[in-house]
């Protein structure tokens, strides 16, 4: 097939106005088109008076290298690539009997690959000895649950460990917070099945580097699991927190129809190192799990176990993360400031937007995980402390639009070792739950006020959308010194791309501080094993590697990779 990008259409056209436009692209007669596939779909409203659909179509042609021989230095015809996810290899056939009965040795000559539809003959291997300890996976946000998915569906039978519950028991203790102030530390917005993630806007895009289209296998699996198809196609999917609860529910049968066990309520207190090789995990309540390949996707808010393998001797660093305030305005603001005329027509949506300031301080502050027609809601993990974050439903329906107005903090704004950065936001959450009131309400101030340095005293026409509940105050000692200097710098550099931005009753709440996790466990990048201890996997945001739904879910199935490919060479030497 071909690929073909750029075709620009109106935003409103008929379908049969695809084809007319890709046979004109071609100069080629309608008989020899035979089909095509939308691959995606953006929006080009940079003119809000002509916003465009722009198109990148797969194309199917009765001669297709004669086209291509013509259009030969066109870069936007070119031959479609193989986004078919391959699997790297698969567990031999006798895996799995022998975890059932504990790991003899035992020769075997073919690979598991019954459930992958490829023949028995098409996978011979030579005899090899055997002594397999199933892999074990700490954490099912999105690297954990793509990494047990890619294991499960190879045949490996993962064991996947999720200190929190089930996402709808998590739902719950979740809405706990949210509706009576009470947290529960081990079920929360950060802690159980799903991870982070699920209470979020969805959002499914990324600009990570993915040669592989290791993406297209993760958007893939949700639509198996009840996204909607146009996830494949559209150029900023998202899905909304209550279809990822149930998505999530239907990857986790998957993986336990493939022999994956899962188990929740089971924190991770301690990993078993011996000699540099991991050997095992002990769980809070002490039972001992052991395994020699370990993938660590534990999120940026395990804390606790931040300070586990630290203490381990894990080789961990300090990262860059971000620190800010989540900002609020009508979505009706947003609509009108990016489509114009069109705001508010159904095909185009609620308005998002990504803004950049670099201040004169030095600091870089943007917009981040804008959530449009959404709210913010309270995101924290650990008693005494506030967080905030963003979330949309699917239909982004809600009257606000929220995104978090973050400053780049480094290792060198908290010196201190690897734990620190870790230290340095667990200060500026504990100072927003005393500015709140210490009930979990989160401190708040109207722009206008904030702007002018003067505490606040009423809402205006922006009524928050977090609870428990806003506390107006001055956010002033919220947040260091260089980051309100910087955010007052840039909300109205700001307002110069989105008209209205700086408006006075526009309401910002505190604190959002995990924006990405404040550590590394470096890794080497060929076999991604910890650089000093083997077997130990580290996946996704938490470990370093991630920032999003989609790039964790990338990363989960790589390190998946990693370890398939480990296991099958260890036990073939």
């Amino acid at each position: 097939m071909l690929r073909l990008t750029e075709v620009k259409l109106p935003l409103i056209h008929a379908e049969g106005e695809i084809r007319t436009a890709i046979i004109k692209r071609l100069g080629i007669a309608d008989d020899e088109l035979i089909s095509y596939v939308v691959f995606k779909r953006g929006v080009d409203a940079r003119k809000k008076s002509n916003i465009l659909f722009t198109y990148t179509l797969d194309v199917a042609v009765r001669d297709e290298a004669a086209i291509l021989q013509r259009f030969k230095n066109d870069p936007h015809v070119k031959p479609s690539p193989d986004t078919t996810y391959h699997f790297v290899t698969h567990a031999p056939s006798d895996f799995i009997s022998k975890v059932e009965q504990g790991g003899d040795e035992r020769t075997t000559q073919t690979v598991h690959s019954a459930r992958q539809g490829v023949s028995e003959e098409a996978n011979a291997v030579p005899p090899m000895k055997w002594k397999p300890k199933r892999p074990v996976v700490i954490g099912m946000g999105p690297a954990g649950l793509f990494a047990g998915l890619i294991l499960a569906q190879m045949g490996f039978r993962p064991l996947i460990l999720e200190r929190g519950k089930a996402v709808r028991e998590r739902t719950k203790d979740t809405f706990g917070l949210w509706r009576q102030g009470v947290l529960n530390p081990e079920s929360n917005v950060q802690f159980g099945e799903g991870g982070a993630g699920t209470f979020s806007d969805g959002k499914l895009h990324s600009q990570i580097k993915d040669p592989k289209h290791l993406g297209r296998k993760v958007l893939e699996e949700f639509v198996k699991a009840g996204a909607p198809e146009e996830i494949l196609y559209v150029s900023k999917p998202h899905i909304g927190t209550f279809r990822l609860v149930g998505m999530v529910e239907k990857m986790r049968e998957t993986i336990q129809s493939l022999g994956g066990e899962i188990r929740f309520q089971s924190r991770v207190d301690d990993i078993k190192i011996s000699e540099g090789q991991v050997t095992g995990v002990v769980l809070a309540g002490g039972e001992h799990i052991a395994t020699n390949h370990l993938v660590l996707a534990v999120g940026h808010s395990a804390r606790d176990t931040f300070e586990m393998i630290h203490k381990r001797g894990v080789f961990i660093e300090a990262k860059p993360f971000s620190i800010g305030l989540r900002i609020e305005h009508p979505q009706s603001l947003i609509d009108r400031a990016r489509y114009g005329g069109n705001a508010g027509n159904p095909q185009l949506g609620a308005a998002d937007y990504k803004l950049v300031h670099h201040a004169s301080n030095g600091r870089s502050v943007y917009s981040f995980c804008m959530c449009p027609g959404g709210t913010v809601v309270a995101a924290t993990s650990e008693a005494g402390r506030v967080v905030t974050n963003g979330m949309s439903q699917y239909s982004r329906n809600e009257r606000n639009a929220n995104s978090g107005i973050v400053v780049g903090v480094y290792p060198e704004d908290y010196p201190g070792g690897p734990l620190a950065g870790m230290e340095f936001q667990r200060r500026w959450e504990s100072r927003a739950y005393e500015l709140g009131g210490g009930n979990y309400q989160a401190p708040g101030q109207l722009v206008g006020d904030f702007l002018a340095g003067r505490p606040s005293r009423n809402f205006g026409a922006v009524q928050p959308s977090y609870t428990p509940g806003v506390h107006l105050c001055d956010l002033s000692t919220a947040l260091p010194d260089y980051a309100i200097a910087a955010i007052r710098e840039a909300l109205p550099a700001f307002a110069k791309q989105i008209r209205g931005f700086d408006m006075a009753d526009a309401v910002l709440t505190g604190v959002e501080t995990r924006t990405s996790s404040p550590i590394r466990i470096k890794r080497h990048d060929g076999d991604l094993q910890s650089i000093n201890t083997r077997g130990l996997y580290p996946a996704g945001e938490g470990a370093g590697y991630a920032g999003g739904i989609l790039s964790a879910a990338v990363d989960g199935i790589r390190v998946a990779e990693a370890v398939a490919l480990s296991m099958m060479r260890t036990n073939n030497e």
